[in-house]
């Protein structure tokens, strides 16, 4: 499982946990989770990509034997 693939779930999760709350302030505790669970996967997400984008310009400046 990737960072990324681990912070989809828990936002999953957080989700479904403030949906099922009953209380406002268990909701709002929910809800606060999923906002830091979304940061933290588009954070991940642009890593993957800068990393990605990196790996594909070393490649490219290899030389072709």
């Amino acid at each position: 499982m990737s960072q990324l693939e681990f912070y989809l779930a828990r936002i999953a999760e957080a989700k479904a946990a403030a949906e099922a709350a009953e209380l406002d302030n268990v909701r709002e505790r929910c809800l606060r989770s999923v906002a830091a669970w979304t940061n933290m996967a588009a954070r991940a997400e642009r890593g993957d990509r800068m990393r990605a984008k990196a790996e594909a310009e070393k490649a490219a400046a290899l030389p072709v034997t």
